[in-house]
């Protein structure tokens, strides 16, 4: 079973082996190589520890894991794994909308099964109770994902460039305003 839930300090090693699969698979051919090579799990793992625990600012992280027979053949271990997270909270910067979805990646496996809209209507609803009336959400101009975003109605606002690994990689925040065109495109569908 796939549950969305908010992340716990524990979570943190499962988070960074999630970051660094999704930016090595996402980023390929993006951002250099040796960059995505030398990505560290346990620095990750101490960042999102850390990122976890702080509230500052409406900031919050969210996991979702996969249990039983829902995880892949090859994943052994606990009843439950992190496959994917979002982490977010009021914007950084200020003036393209209230509150901003800093962090969402999925475990390519987990893919084409709703996971990434999941975890982004749990942060939807967590910007709404903490007062956001409007939320961004910066995605690498080349990255694929731009679709998914453009998809739940997110239109481009604003591009601007970020050094990564020292090296200028143009992006592009996306944003929905009102926030209720977010909840609205996420919302849980009926089945059958």
């Amino acid at each position: 079973m796939i549950a969305v839930r908010r992340a716990r300090p524990d979570d943190a090693p499962g988070i960074a082996a999630v970051h660094v699969a999704a930016w090595r698979s996402a980023y390929a051919g993006i951002l250099d190589d040796a960059y995505l090579a030398n990505l560290s799990e346990a620095r990750l793992a101490a960042f999102y520890h850390r990122a976890i625990l702080d509230r500052r600012d409406g900031h919050a992280v969210f996991v979702a894991t996969a249990g039983g027979a829902d995880l892949p053949a090859d994943k052994a271990g606990p009843e439950a794994a992190v496959i994917g997270f979002a982490s977010g909270g009021r914007a950084r910067r200020r003036g393209l909308a209230d509150g901003e979805v800093e962090t969402l990646y999925v475990l390519d496996d987990f893919r084409e099964r709703a996971v990434g809209r999941r975890l982004m209507r749990a942060m939807a609803a967590h910007l709404r109770v903490i007062g956001c009336r409007s939320a961004l959400v910066w995605v690498l101009a080349d990255n694929p994902a731009r679709y998914f975003y453009r998809h739940l109605g997110g239109r481009p606002a604003m591009t601007d460039s970020v050094l990564v690994a020292g090296h200028p990689v143009l992006q592009t925040a996306l944003v929905w305003d009102p926030i209720d065109i977010l909840l609205s495109a996420t919302a849980p569908v009926k089945e059958g």
